[in-house]
């Protein structure tokens, strides 16, 4: 719904500035947070996690709802931190999830299924945004009604997040146990945290994190410039469509494709997104170098000529989005299977990227050339590939071995609620003194 309310334009509001000076906050809290939000998943667990990291998303509505009845500017700001915070929160539970419940052969559908649901809000933004500007010519600020019915989604979806079944208790299809870490403490989340900047494959991947979300400035700002409003709507819409048959032709088709090794599977996921980056990039930097920031154009509607290969690459964008954010989400979960570590792995991909995205509007916001932007969008995406690519050689087959793998048969009772722990404990003690 954050996406939804994104996509109206402005957070729904007709203050540009404001909603710029808050996703600015948001960005920079995010960034801070997102390097110990794994640790606090780990300490808290993955519902609780979730169902605090959601509160964010209301409250921030919340302040946009306020904001349009009393005028309220300082506590848009202030929930944009609030949500920077919780956000960081969400995603590093979220993230736990995605990447340690399924099956190491079904990672890549898991993203793909995440993904797709994600977009639809995306989509279902964009297309609110399109009606309202077919049915009045133009988007001025949203009804009140508007952000109580997201509201309303919002805390039921922060609700929802209290049904989630422990880690301990999820059984993957092959009987293997989600959880095989009984707790952690701050000092042990502590120490994570720090040797997360000493591991070598973080480090090789900060690149990847870190421009994983900075095309989105430069995107939405041409988009803005280049296109009337209607337009920038029926293109929003487009992104969405794009990233959602993106997210499900890579996570089902490549990442997760039945027969090949999972390296052989990484290597096509690395290959397809090198070409897709390639050939958007290539077509986009076309474009660009028709017209400036300086250049006195009219803005384009989706009814005039020319429109269609416009259009087309902004669904083309997001398809390639879609398969680079599936690839560095797939390369994390090969790493491990270990819950714990992932929340952690998950909240650095976050910090990185975020810090990405507060530069990337930073420099938009500076009125850097379009072309320097493009330029620079590309050529970090390219500098990540090929480390993201060392990362991918030396994954192993499965991490199962590595790992002490736990299966439901091996305890005493077979019940991962009441009495896994214990048997786990007892398990790893016996293999210790083996």
């Amino acid at each position: 719904m954050f996406v939804a309310v994104t996509n109206l334009g402005a957070g729904g509001t007709e203050d540009v500035s404001l909603a710029d000076t808050a996703n600015g906050v948001l960005y920079g809290c995010f960034a801070i947070m997102g390097l110990f939000s794994g640790g606090v998943t780990n300490l808290l667990g993955v519902r609780l996690t979730l169902f605090l990291g959601s509160l964010g998303y209301a409250l921030y509505i919340g302040s946009l709802w306020c904001f349009q009845t009393q005028g309220t500017r300082w506590f848009v700001i202030f929930s944009g931190a609030i949500l920077g915070i919780s956000a960081a929160l969400l995603w590093s539970a979220q993230g736990a999830i995605m990447m340690s419940y399924p099956l190491e052969k079904d990672k890549g559908k898991a993203f793909g299924i995440f993904w797709a649901i994600f977009q639809f809000g995306s989509f279902i933004g964009a297309v609110i945004a399109l009606a309202i500007n077919i049915r009045h010519g133009g988007i001025s600020s949203v009804s009140t009604g508007t952000y109580l019915a997201f509201l309303v989604i919002v805390f039921i979806g922060a609700g929802s997040a209290t049904l989630l079944l422990p880690p301990a208790s999820i059984i993957r299809a092959d009987g293997s146990l989600v959880k095989v870490q009984t707790a952690s403490s701050p000092r042990e989340e502590l120490r994570s945290l720090i040797r997360l900047f000493m591991d070598w494959r973080m480090l090789a991947l900060s690149p990847m994190f870190f421009v994983s979300n900075y095309a989105y400035a430069y995107q939405g700002a041409v988009n803005a410039f280049y296109f009337e409003g209607s337009t920038r709507a029926v293109n929003a819409t487009l992104e969405g469509a794009g990233a959602i048959v993106g997210a499900l032709i890579v996570g089902f088709g490549i990442l997760d494709a039945p027969l090949l090794r999972r390296r052989t599977r990484g290597w096509l996921g690395l290959a397809f997104v090198t070409i897709c980056v390639m050939a958007v990039w290539s077509c986009a930097l076309a474009w660009q170098v028709t017209f400036t920031r300086a250049s006195q154009i009219g803005k384009m509607s989706y009814r005039g000529d020319g429109y269609a290969p416009k259009g087309a690459l902004y669904f083309f964008y997001y398809i390639s989005d879609a398969a680079y954010q599936a690839l560095a989400y797939w390369i994390i979960g090969a790493i491990t299977n270990d819950p714990f570590k992932l929340a952690r792995y998950a909240g650095f991909f976050k910090a990185i990227q975020s810090a990405g995205s507060a530069g990337s509007f930073g420099m938009d916001a500076v009125a850097t050339p379009f072309l320097n932007e493009l330029l620079a969008c590309w050529i970090m995406t390219l500098v990540s590939l090929p480390l993201a690519g060392v990362v991918v050689y030396h994954i192993h087959e499965t991490s199962y071995q590595d790992e002490d793998t736990i299966f439901v048969g091996d305890t005493k009772s077979g019940d991962p609620e009441t009495k896994v722990n214990t048997d786990i404990k007892e398990i790893q003690a016996t293999e210790d003194t083996a």
